[in-house]
């Protein structure tokens, strides 16, 4: 953000807002990983399952396509969904269309664990809604000024 104008500041306003949200964001984590590992499921595995379930392309998800929505390497996918298979949370199959390629279904057990913990992921994010109405007042606040373009850096992209 070299070209951004020395005269425009953030104010105090805006750096609360940023820290509110970062500790909203800090304090959900650790409470939905804490709701899945009270259905027996890990993190890891939970986020997994989350990815698998809301996939709305045209075939069901898959491997590389997993990894892509956790962020990890795809062979560290191909092991978390061997687990995940072997706990009988996930089945794979080759697609019809193309046999490289694996599809990945939760399985009704999984379908029932998720349910659970996202139900209670739902309400703990209901309850943190006032911290995300304020951080969306925020934002709205700094798109309207003038210069704000400079300031948030230009694209609404996150920087490099």
């Amino acid at each position: 953000m070299a070209d951004r104008d020395p005269t425009e500041r953030l104010v105090a306003a805006d750096y609360q807002a940023m820290a509110a949200f970062r500790q909203a964001l800090r304090r959900f984590a650790a409470f939905s990983e804490t709701a899945a590992q009270s259905v027996g499921l890990t993190p890891q595995q939970h986020q997994a399952l989350l990815a698998i379930r809301a996939h709305a392309g045209a075939e069901p998800m898959t491997i590389s396509e997993l990894a892509d929505a956790l962020m990890i390497k795809n062979h560290s996918a191909v092991g978390l969904v061997a687990r995940l298979v072997e706990r009988d949370l996930v089945t794979r199959s080759p697609s019809p269309l193309d046999r490289r390629r694996i599809l990945l279904r939760p399985t009704a057990e999984a379908e029932g664990l998720l349910e659970r913990v996202v139900a209670i992921n739902l309400r703990e994010l209901s309850a943190s809604a006032p911290i995300f109405r304020e951080l969306l007042k925020t934002l709205r606040r700094l798109a309207a000024e003038p210069g704000t373009a400079k300031r948030a850096g230009g694209s609404g992209r996150a920087p490099k």
